[in-house]
């Protein structure tokens, strides 16, 4: 195997030597999951069929919550031992390899699960799709608040044999509330006599279960805890979301903005049907259709002008691309910015000052340097001089004008898309390039008009 290195190369070829299952399943002991699941794709059908018998569902949940496409190799599996590693597995995980089997197989797995696990998934898959209660896990530890020490620390020591998330202790009061949470270095270091009272920390931050994730992952983000409790409509704790379930929740967030920045109205799945994806990509392609129907329009009124000066459509694309350029790049700065729940608008104004002067500075320069360099080029190619450099300071205006209202409306209309509560990232780039073009348009051909024909013809 050429492209594997290191332990990876180790591992797999631990993993293809025939030794003893005894002696294999020792070994592998010694690898971190995650190192197994690198090289899972690469085994012969054989091999990971040894390492199914090997290992206990235990070590396999961990391995396929690291796997990619963990369910194409779920259902090679019995039935019922690819029941006992998904029961091993966290809620939230189990969640999501389940979503991705096929339904026959899936229900069959969900029967043969014991009720515990069954009740986690059925209360995670309870919740919206973009709530906070879909991230959750129920892998955590709640003890009681009116606990000893002693008891307490022996309810921990008892949970932790199911629940690996031992960090962060969650307490609840009499009433069964969310009132805090212990640190578990805190705990052992405790000394027997004091209150329990004492250690817990009855500030430490919250998140309701049926909260969009969206909206509070920049609040999550700032406490940089290992996981933050998540609560029921009393208050009680459902379960947990991780600092994992973050990163994974920020990523998609990442991937919905990206796509949405492309026209799309979510993130393309590479096993998504034909259909689905087109119905995602439909909407603004019709929108952006009629709008290009409308620059079409606006080109055509400027006939005469082409008609009287067809060099000047050469230079079309120059003016039009720079100011797609700079109206994007004013675009991407200010939905990252307004990512941020708490700007206000004072900010929001002082962004839009910004992009502003970004946009009139790089269209000075750019418009400068294109005057004197088209200029010249026209001359060189036996232009007269006059209309030459009449024709290279219309450009250079035209990208001045055009650079500083792109930057302009790339900054506003997300700005006015958020005011209105609709997702800023709508405001995609296909957008305002069209928006930008039918500017750059505008400026363009009524500038040659203006300053070339009404002066020289």
């Amino acid at each position: 195997m050429e492209e594997l290195q290191g332990v990876l190369q180790q591992l797999y070829e631990l993993i293809e030597k025939d030794v003893p299952d005894a002696e294999l399943a020792e070994s592998l002991s010694d690898y971190h999951e995650g190192d197994i699941a690198d090289i899972y794709p690469h085994l012969s059908e054989e091999a990971r069929k040894r390492l199914a018998r090997v290992l206990s569902p235990d070590v396999l949940s961990d391995v396929f919550s690291y796997l990619e496409n963990a369910e194409d190799y779920i259902e090679d599996m019995d039935t019922e031992h690819a029941a006992d590693i998904i029961e091993c597995m966290d809620a939230d995980d189990a969640v999501d390899l389940l979503d991705e089997l096929e339904e026959d197989t899936r229900d069959e797995i969900i029967k043969l699960l014991d009720d515990e696990a069954a009740e986690d998934i059925k209360l995670i898959n309870s919740y919206e799709e973009d709530s906070v209660g879909s991230r959750m896990t129920t892998n955590f530890i709640l003890i009681k608040s009116d606990m000893s020490i002693k008891a307490a620390m022996k309810s921990m020591v008892e949970q932790a044999a199911e629940n690996d998330n031992v960090s962060t202790i969650y307490v609840e009061d009499a009433g069964g509330a969310y009132c805090g949470a212990i640190n578990l270095r805190d705990l052992i270091v405790a000394r027997q006599n004091i209150p329990l009272d004492d250690i817990i920390m009855n500030s430490y931050p919250s998140v309701y279960a049926t909260e969009n994730i969206e909206e509070c992952i920049d609040r999550l983000k700032d406490y940089q805890e290992d996981s933050i409790p998540v609560l029921g409509a009393k208050n009680e704790v459902l379960g947990v979301i991780t600092s994992t379930d973050l990163i994974e929740a920020v990523d998609d967030q990442l991937g919905d903005d990206y796509a949405k920045l492309a026209g799309l109205t979510s993130e393309d799945d590479m096993k998504e049907p034909i259909h689905r994806s087109i119905i995602k990509r439909i909407p603004w392609l019709l929108v952006l259709f009629f709008l290009g129907l409308g620059v079409s329009a606006v080109v055509g009124s400027f006939e005469k002008v082409i008609a009287s000066l067809p060099f000047i459509v050469s230079f079309q694309s120059l003016v039009l691309d720079m100011a797609g350029n700079v109206g994007t790049q004013s675009l991407a700065v200010t939905i990252r910015v307004l990512s941020d729940e708490r700007i206000t608008a004072r900010q929001t104004f002082k962004l839009l000052w910004k992009e502003s002067r970004v946009g009139l500075i790089l269209g000075l320069m750019l418009g400068s340097l294109s005057c004197v360099l088209v200029g010249a080029y026209l001359c060189i190619t036996g232009t007269a001089a006059n209309t030459a450099f009449l024709t290279s300071g219309c450009i250079g205006i035209a990208l001045l004008v055009a650079m500083i209202l792109s930057s302009f409306f790339g900054t506003v209309i997300p700005v006015f898309f958020k005011k209105i509560k609709v997702d800023p990232a709508v405001a995609s780039g296909p957008l305002i390039t069209t928006i930008n073009d039918l500017i750059a348009v505008v400026t363009y051909y009524g500038l040659a008009w203006l300053l070339i024909i009404n002066l020289t013809l």
